[in-house]
């Protein structure tokens, strides 16, 4: 097992977080909570923009929750830290894109982290499972967020049998944006990186606090939320130089420079 479970890369306003713990990238106690250290860094760090998370190695993303941590002793409902398991799916107010990407076998929390991701690319030679059901427990996080990616029979078939599925199948339903060449995965994901960090990061923000907010409030009282500016991302885009700039742009025939502010 690597003495470092995480790997940073930070470039042009991009982080990439690695997993690096061999054979599986089982997640245990500790690099749960370094993942959430490393997440709530990132959303508050006003240099940052975008994170693309991956995995080291060919075979697989992750295997999820760390059997032989458990098996050790480490209590499966003990402190996985902020953000709870994976360290983003919990976090408060990230505001900031993150980007998911692939590499191999996806099954159980690593489908789970998966999907706490924004976009999500895979490798053609990804695979995914929840087979927490044969185990006699509950995907829990999985249970909430799946139904809300893909249509409802297809989640449920997925919960209930626990069937691996492939990269073409993820992506025929929508819970994958794009399949890629194994060898070209890390360079597309640091290509849609660039993409996004290359946009405003301020509307970013809203869209990304208007669709978490929006999952527990009816249409119309979410749109007098938006308009009335009650929402702190909405208030402040409208309040910023970046939103003038973008009327300014488009008058001028030019590209904006954002600035985030």
């Amino acid at each position: 097992m690597t003495d470092t479970p995480i790997t940073l890369r930070k470039e042009d306003g991009i982080l990439e977080i690695t997993l690096n713990r061999p054979k599986a990238n089982a997640i245990d106690m500790a690099t749960s909570r370094l993942l959430g250290d490393t997440y709530r860094d990132f959303r508050d760090d006003p240099e940052l923009r975008v994170a693309i998370f991956r995995a080291a190695g060919d075979k697989f993303f992750s295997a999820g929750w760390d059997l032989k941590a458990a098996a050790d002793g480490e209590a499966v409902d003990d402190n996985y830290g902020i953000g709870g398991f994976g360290g983003l799916q919990e976090l408060g107010n990230m505001n900031k894109p993150v980007i998911c990407a692939v590499n191999g076998i996806c099954c159980g929390g690593g489908l789970e982290m998966a999907l706490a991701c924004d976009l999500i690319i895979a490798s053609e030679h990804a695979s995914f499972a929840l087979p927490e059901i044969r185990s006699g427990t509950v995907a829990d996080a999985a249970s909430i967020k799946l139904p809300k990616r893909i249509p409802y029979h297809v989640a449920m078939d997925l919960l209930l049998t626990g069937r691996w599925f492939d990269a073409e199948e993820a992506h025929r339903w929508g819970l994958v944006r794009e399949i890629v060449p194994h060898d070209s995965l890390q360079e597309k994901a640091w290509e849609l990186a660039r993409l996004l960090a290359s946009g405003p990061p301020l509307v970013y923000a809203a869209i990304k606090e208007v669709v978490r907010e929006a999952e527990s409030e009816r249409f119309h009282d979410m749109m007098g939320r938006i308009t009335k500016r009650q929402m702190p991302t909405v208030d402040r885009l409208y309040a910023s130089e970046d939103h003038a700039e973008g009327y300014n742009a488009f008058a001028e025939k030019r590209d904006p420079i954002w600035k985030g502010r």
